[in-house]
């Protein structure tokens, strides 16, 4: 706030122009300080409007294709034939993975536009149509883009909302995504169970290809009476076995040592945060590696950080990029004392400068097929929230 003085203005003697510049000048640093940048205006920005069947999903990974179309990958989506809807009251759900296109118009617009499969008239998983698979962090080797999978089977005995496991891991190998329409695309798979341990929740949290090798942080957990080892490993597969990766998998040693086959004794947990989606992503300004990802902590309260100069680490301890997420906070008025918010990540294909774009998407405790519940009745919830944010 500035401060008027009283008493007789002075008329300035300097031209309008000049004063109404200086003025705009200054607005803009005390922006950059705040956390904004006059630039984020005009940059094209992700947004997840509900069209085209889709009516929210979770994951949101995503993947520059070529110099206009970014892949977005969503898991288990809401859809209905309707168009307009207010709520979800009655729709039905696809189980697996929906996708769609983005592109940044001359005059930086985002635009997207999702395309969902349809069998007999009805919604369905864009993989997979007699499983339940869902997407990880998409790569691109050698102008072969390939999509990391996980295959999920329904635990319908088992207690709470999450009646599912982990049965297995693939890999969907597309060669012809320059196609326009995703319908057009050849898909095979490869399997990769065979060569991921059971308790590795999630192979591909994120993917990243550095020279000769694809690398992940794996999502491991295991359970001996009362304690409990959970966190992010470090694994590679040499780009030369993607095509026959499940014997390729080599996993990074608290010795500094790459082995295949996991030994949990040996494998070090290189990031704490135990989460089954992240990114990391390079910045070449920086020159660091930086991972971003929500705390499992009090439902998904924090979006965190990490800085790293090596894949391996060491890692800087975590920073919070937001303090406290809104949809579990019980001041702000979009909380629900159900909602838990998960699958933090940047999309670097949209950054500018230190302005880190990132995502999150936050989900209900309660019964999905209750008419009442807040997350059928709030269209707000259950799709990716994006957030500009500068470091």
């Amino acid at each position: 706030m500035f401060k008027i003085p009283r008493g007789k203005a002075k008329k300035s003697t300097w031209p309008a122009w000049l004063l109404l510049s200086i003025f705009f000048f200054s607005l803009s640093l005390v922006l950059e300080a705040t956390g904004y940048s006059n630039s984020i205006s005009a940059k094209c920005l992700p947004s997840f409007p509900d069209k085209d069947g889709w009516y929210g999903g979770d994951g949101a990974y995503s993947i520059k294709l070529d110099q206009e179309r970014t892949l977005w990958l969503f898991g288990d989506t809401f859809v209905s034939n309707e168009p307009d809807r207010k709520d979800r009251m009655d729709m039905n759900v696809v189980l697996g993975t929906t996708l769609a296109i983005s592109t940044c118009s001359d005059e930086d617009q985002f635009a997207i536009k999702y395309f969902i499969k349809k069998k007999n008239g009805e919604f369905t998983s864009w993989f997979g149509e007699n499983e339940w698979l869902w997407p990880q962090d998409p790569f691109l080797v050698n102008h072969i883009l390939y999509v990391p999978l996980l295959v999920i089977e329904a635990v319908p005995e088992l207690k709470g909302p999450f009646q599912f496991k982990v049965a297995g891991h693939k890999l969907a190998k597309i060669s012809n995504f320059k196609a326009p329409d995703p319908n057009q695309w050849t898909v095979t798979f490869i399997n990769l169970t065979p060569g991921i341990p059971q308790n590795i929740m999630a192979l591909a949290t994120t993917s990243v290809v550095f020279k000769d090798h694809v690398y992940y942080y794996p999502f491991y957990t295991s359970t001996t009476g009362d304690s409990v080892i959970s966190g992010n490993m470090l694994a590679r597969i040499p780009i030369n076995n993607l095509d026959e990766p499940a014997k390729a998998v080599e996993y990074f040693t608290k010795e500094g040592l790459w082995e295949k086959g996991l030994d949990p004794g040996k494998a070090k947990m290189v990031l704490s945060a135990g989460v089954s989606e992240l990114s990391v992503r390079y910045h070449d300004e920086e020159k660091k590696w930086i991972a971003v990802y929500l705390s499992t902590g009090n439902n998904g309260k924090q979006l965190l950080y990490q800085e790293a100069d090596r894949l391996e680490g060491p890692w800087t301890d975590p920073e919070a990029l937001i303090e406290s997420i809104p949809e579990v906070d019980p001041q702000n008025p979009r909380f629900d004392k159900n909602a838990f918010c998960y699958a933090g990540k940047e999309h670097i294909e949209f950054a500018q400068g230190r302005n880190l774009v990132v995502t999150y998407v936050c989900n209900s405790y309660e019964d999905i097929q209750k008419a009442t519940s807040f997350i059928r009745n709030h269209l707000f919830l259950y799709r990716p929230v994006v957030n500009v944010i500068r470091r």
